[in-house]
């Protein structure tokens, strides 16, 4: 009896009929109830695609994403998991949905949680493994950065005929014995400072050498523990960059403009952190064979994802929703909103779910001493720990008087329209997104929410 055959006998229905019906929407029901019938079910699933992994704490969806965009300017049969849904059952799921393809082999690029890599590769050998950086996040989940890149490690050994495409300017991805061949991208963007010889901020994750323990220096620094490293003590150092950014020609909250081996590039979305990620896209299209024209064709045609810089219309207000979820992505956040010319007002929500990290302690590394400093005319704080956020900020010298403190968002999102800006920036952890992204839904701003 074929998997498909056991699901409908199982649940009594026509088996076609069964998944149409669950594959409609963006649940993972199906590839739960798939794994469970069958836990080997990726095996067969994957042979016949070309599959390449991203993972890595921050940028995955984003990475993925534009990946997507870049390879279809080549290819035909591109599949990828949709934004979230980068557990096992999630791919599952992707894969039930995927249409049946002819001629070329398909590709799937799949974001892949860093805890699900293993149970990936342990039934799916892919092509290329894409690392997009290791930081601290969600420590009740995984830990501490050693602990967060054990996991991928030890997906990517079941995999040795990968190649690896690392960020290079992150010290850890440098550090292990992999036999896999490894291509590194980064930012070569100050080469004249080679000579220079500095440290990173203090308390600074990842900076001691992994061959002597010392403390590492930097010609550059990126920013946090990314940048051109070396250990002055035992000779440890970046490794050679074979795909770089070569020149960053403007900085603006919703764009940025960059040179990429002196090829010029655009996205229409801010942070420098982005830059990376739209790297990393480069690099896995120029190892498809997408030429550097086609490139900038696709990341000028990328849409928005749910919640990384999507812009909502609400009356006259242009709302900005951004996922934060750990101290270095919150400060590169903060650092993007910091380059808005324009008054702005900001809305910190903050939840503690599974999928946001049960620890809040985070917040109190983010850099929202930055924030009173700025031109934002009014702040408001919600969430499920409205409490938390509305004290740090409070620490951090925001003023009682332009601070408002609703733990509702539905009724933040009444409120929007009777703030004293045009633009408006909301910070959100991952389930505070979803949840007032849905209210933006119900009350007709965009045209659905995320289950």
């Amino acid at each position: 009896m074929s998997l498909r055959s056991e699901i409908a006998t199982l649940v009594g229905k026509s088996s076609y009929w069964f998944l149409h019906t669950f594959l409609k929407g963006g649940s993972s029901l199906p590839g739960k109830l798939t794994t469970k019938i069958d836990p080997e079910v990726l095996k067969s699933m994957g042979q016949d695609y070309d599959v390449i992994i991203i993972t890595g704490t921050n940028g995955k969806t984003l990475t993925t994403a534009l990946t997507v965009q870049v390879l279809k300017q080549k290819y035909q049969n591109v599949l990828t998991n949709p934004s979230g849904s980068n557990m096992e059952q999630g791919i599952v799921t992707t894969f039930l949905k995927a249409p049946k393809h002819s001629n070329e082999k398909p590709i799937a690029v799949l974001e892949v949680d860093e805890a699900n890599v293993i149970k990936v590769t342990k039934y799916i050998k892919p092509k290329i493994m894409v690392f997009t950086n290791i930081f601290r996040d969600q420590m009740d989940r995984y830990g501490e950065i050693y602990t967060t890149y054990k996991k991928i490690l030890d997906g990517a050994k079941l995999a040795p005929n990968a190649t690896i495409v690392a960020n290079g300017d992150a010290p850890i991805f440098h550090s292990d014995d992999l036999k896999n061949k490894r291509l590194f991208y980064g930012f070569n963007d100050h080469p004249e400072l080679v000579n220079n010889d500095i440290k990173a901020k203090p308390n600074t994750d990842g900076i001691l050498c992994p061959k002597c323990e010392s403390i590492l220096h930097y010609h550059s620094i990126t920013y946090s523990n990314l940048g051109d490293y070396f250990c002055p003590n035992c000779g440890y150092h970046r490794p050679h960059l074979d795909f770089a950014l070569t020149r960053v020609t403007e900085l603006l909250p919703t764009s940025s403009k960059f040179d990429i081996d002196g090829n010029p590039f655009q996205i229409d979305i801010g942070g420098v952190y982005n830059i990376y990620n739209a790297l990393a896209a480069y690099s896995v299209g120029r190892i498809m064979g997408v030429n550097p024209t086609q490139v900038a064709e696709a990341f000028h045609s990328n849409e928005h994802i749910f919640g990384r810089q999507e812009i909502i219309k609400v009356g006259d207000k242009d709302v900005t929703l951004i996922l934060v979820k750990n101290p270095v992505g919150l400060n590169q956040v903060i650092d993007m909103i910091s380059t808005d010319q324009h008054p702005f007002s900001f809305i910190g929500l903050l939840n503690a779910n599974y999928a946001d990290g049960i620890d809040t302690s985070w917040i109190w590394d983010g850099d929202f001493e930055r924030l009173p400093k700025m031109n934002i005319k009014k702040f408001i704080t919600g969430g499920e720990r409205y409490k938390d956020i509305t004290f740090r900020l409070k620490i951090a010298g925001v003023p009682d008087s332009i601070h408002e403190v609703q733990p509702s968002l539905e009724k933040i999102v009444d409120e929007i329209p009777k703030l004293p800006t045009k633009k408006v920036y909301i910070l959100a952890t991952y389930t505070a997104m979803i949840q007032i992204r849905n209210d933006f839904a119900n009350k007709g701003y965009i045209k659905k929410g995320i289950e």
